[in-house]
C-alpha cells in the first residue's frame, strides 16, 4: 500500500476537532447552551498541556469525562484549547484542555458523537518506531501550541454534578471513530 505523505488521517481529525472548537466558541459567545444540549467530554489527563488541580489528577489520572450543561463560567475558546470553570463536589476548579487531548465527544440531546485516538494512545502501540514517534510529537506539539488568538467570551452556567468518571459509550449513537496517528500498512 503505497504512504500517505499528507497524512490525510491526522488533516482529518484536526477538522473533527474544529467542530468541538467551533461548538464550543459558540456556547462562550452566548453564554449558554441551546435547546437540551449539553456536552460529555472526555480527554486524556497526562496528555501535553492539560492543567487540572492535583485533586482531580489523583481522582483521574489517566482520563476524565466532563459534562459542560448548567454551571459552568470563564469558558474560554482559543484555536488550540479550552479553558473552562466546574464545580467538583462543591468545590470551584479551572480545567485547561487542548483540544489534542481530546478522546471523545457526545451530545446526547441529539445522539451525536466524536471519538479520536491521542497522542498517549499511540505512544502505547509497541508497533510504532523511534522516527514515527518523533514525527508524532512533532504534530502534537503543532496541535497544543497556544494560539496568540484571543478568541475569549463571556462567562456561562451549567450543574454541579458535571463529572463523569469513565468516558461511557452511549448505544444508537452516530460515532466516528478516525485510526489517526497510526501509518496505514
Amino acid at each position: 500500500m503505497p504512504q500517505d505523505h499528507i497524512r490525510y488521517d491526522i488533516l482529518a481529525q484536526e477538522a473533527l476537532r474544529g467542530v468541538i472548537r467551533k461548538v464550543l466558541s459558540e456556547v462562550a459567545v452566548t453564554g449558554y447552551l441551546p435547546g437540551d444540549h449539553h456536552f460529555f467530554i472526555t480527554f486524556l489527563t497526562e496528555a501535553p498541556g492539560v492543567r487540572i488541580s492535583t485533586a482531580l489528577k489523583e481522582r483521574y489520572p489517566e482520563q476524565m469525562t466532563i459534562v459542560v450543561q448548567h454551571q459552568f463560567w470563564d469558558l474560554k475558546v482559543t484555536e488550540s484549547l479550552f479553558e473552562i470553570g466546574l464545580s467538583f463536589s462543591d468545590k470551584p476548579e479551572k480545567l485547561v484542555v487542548p483540544f489534542a487531548a481530546i478522546r471523545g465527544f457526545y451530545d446526547p440531546s441529539v445522539n451525536f458523537e466524536l471519538e479520536f485516538d491521542t497522542v498517549l494512545d499511540v505512544a502505547a502501540n509497541d508497533g510504532e518506531d523511534t522516527d514515527e514517534r518523533a514525527e508524532l510529537a512533532g504534530t502534537i506539539e503543532r496541535l497544543v501550541e497556544p494560539s496568540t488568538k484571543d478568541e475569549t467570551a463571556e462567562a456561562a452556567e451549567a450543574s454541579d454534578d458535571d463529572t463523569s468518571p469513565d468516558g461511557e459509550k452511549k448505544s444508537g449513537a452516530d460515532v466516528v471513530s478516525l485510526d489517526s496517528f497510526r501509518k496505514k500498512s
